[in-house]
């Protein structure tokens, strides 16, 4: 008998449905190991199949900015759907993709008009490195191809962002992957070297000079490009020090060196800004974009490019030649529009810029727990880094961690009705990024789950 001629039992479970077939992303699987089910969205909540319902503090997954059961997006979607479902943007266009394109140029800073659509944003992300490498073969510096990101920085999992991306344990497994890719220090002033630990704007000077180091090491004529979230994510919301960018586009403009803010999980509001580039007042020179865009109702994402950029390409007989079918697709376009006809509605920018104080003040009220060592990020979007001892700011080793995280917070804190992230790319957080819609009330409701959880965590060590 060959595979194909193996038959399955029918079944209306879930759950055994699940655990037969569905290959989840970033997940364990086994005996015993069956992932929650949810099934429904409204607002700031979702529900899973048993009818329990759970804040969701990530917003899906940085994703879900205006809140879940919106049904205009909806309703943009199917009436795109009737009039045109699908064409492609290889040497063709189409209305929706053109007026949002455009309205992306509008909200970007400087010359950045020039909008490539990806599904997502780990292909942004390789989309941009591709361009700077064809950009500067086509000016003439062909040997300018690396590229330096941020230690424990995430930006994606195609060959080529897993390059970029500064967390060994994710890029193990696939290597040898493209070639390239080179590390730099990350902001974490938590973490700062001793001399550094009481001046936030020499530590930022000291991570951007060590860019430039990078740079130097590597050969000016052979760096394509630096890779830098506003935020960076992976490890726990590290925010840039005070001149920090300001210093790095002196260094990317002294090296002739491309500045990329992938902003996958920063842009659409998430702290504050369209794009959080004008919330740190630095000008890039690419804008990765995806997440947000849509609020999740559909999938698409951009790379935002500089005419400087374009301009060799727009010679008559030069191609980018790269490209994704359902990039830019009519639907999601559409989604993307009526998306950002919510947030120009609602305001929902300036919402997040006037609670975003309230939001830090609340988090910052679990200091008073022994296991909270730092609690920072800005915006909508914090990280709360756990530790053994608050004086000396040990950490957990391996073990500790895996007991911590996954033995015990990640099925407490969704038992206890709050969905969020508890995650070791770095040392040991808690991830919080509701729904821009969010105000006091949820951000109280997180605090006294996270206070209780973090509270028997505590107790437990």
């Amino acid at each position: 008998m060959t595979t194909t001629d193996i038959t399955e039992p029918v079944t209306t479970d879930l759950a055994a449905k699940a655990s037969r077939h569905l290959w989840g992303h970033f997940a364990r699987h086994g005996e015993n190991i069956s992932p929650p089910i949810i099934t429904r969205g409204e607002g700031t909540t979702i529900w899973d199949d048993k009818g329990r319902s759970y804040i969701d503090g990530l917003s899906g997954l940085f994703v879900v900015q205006v809140g879940h059961g919106r049904a205009e997006l909806a309703e943009a979607a199917a009436k795109q759907a009737e009039q045109l479902a699908f064409f492609p943007l290889w040497s063709y266009a189409t209305p929706p993709a053109i007026e949002l394109a455009e309205r992306l140029a509008n909200y970007a800073p400087g010359d950045l008009n020039r909008v490539f659509f990806t599904t997502g944003g780990g292909e942004a992300v390789e989309s941009a490195w591709k361009l700077a490498k064809q950009y500067f073969k086509l000016v003439g510096k062909p040997g300018k191809h690396k590229v330096v990101s941020r230690a424990v920085a995430y930006h994606g999992t195609p060959q080529g962002a897993l390059a970029i991306t500064g967390v060994p344990a994710f890029k193990a497994p696939f290597e040898p992957l493209t070639p390239g890719g080179f590390r730099a220090p990350n902001t974490n002033f938590y973490r700062a070297p001793a001399n550094y630990q009481h001046d936030e704007k020499a530590f930022g000077q000291y991570c951007a000079d060590r860019i430039a180091e990078a740079i130097e090491f590597e050969g000016p004529d052979t760096v394509a490009a630096v890779f830098l979230e506003p935020v960076q994510n992976a490890g726990g919301c590290f925010p840039p020090p005070p001149g920090y960018f300001e210093r790095v586009r002196e260094i990317c403009d002294r090296y002739d060196v491309l500045l990329v803010s992938d902003e996958v999980i920063c842009a659409y509001g998430r702290i504050g800004s369209m794009f959080a580039c004008d919330d740190f007042n630095y000008v890039p020179d690419i804008i990765t974009c995806a997440k947000g865009l849509t609020s999740g109702y559909s999938p698409i994402g951009a790379m935002i490019a500089s005419d400087r950029l374009f301009e060799p390409f727009n010679d008559g007989k030069t191609a980018f030649a790269h490209g994704y079918t359902f990039g830019g697709h009519p639907v999601s376009a559409a989604v993307a529009l009526a998306n950002l006809d919510i947030f120009e509605r609602e305001g929902l920018n300036a919402r997040v810029k006037e609670n975003a104080p309230a939001f830090r003040a609340t988090l910052e009220r679990l200091y008073d727990l022994p296991i909270v060592g730092d609690v920072r990020g800005e915006g909508y979007f914090y990280g709360i880094e756990l530790v053994k001892d608050k004086a000396t700011k040990e950490t957990f080793n391996d073990e500790e961690s895996e007991r911590l995280l996954r033995g015990f917070l990640t099925p407490a804190l969704f038992e206890a009705g709050l969905y969020c992230r508890a995650d070791d790319r770095g040392d040991p957080v808690v991830q919080l990024a509701p729904p821009l819609i969010s105000g006091q009330a949820e951000f109280d409701a997180i605090y006294e789950i996270l206070h209780s959880v973090l509270g028997e965590a505590s107790r437990r060590i």
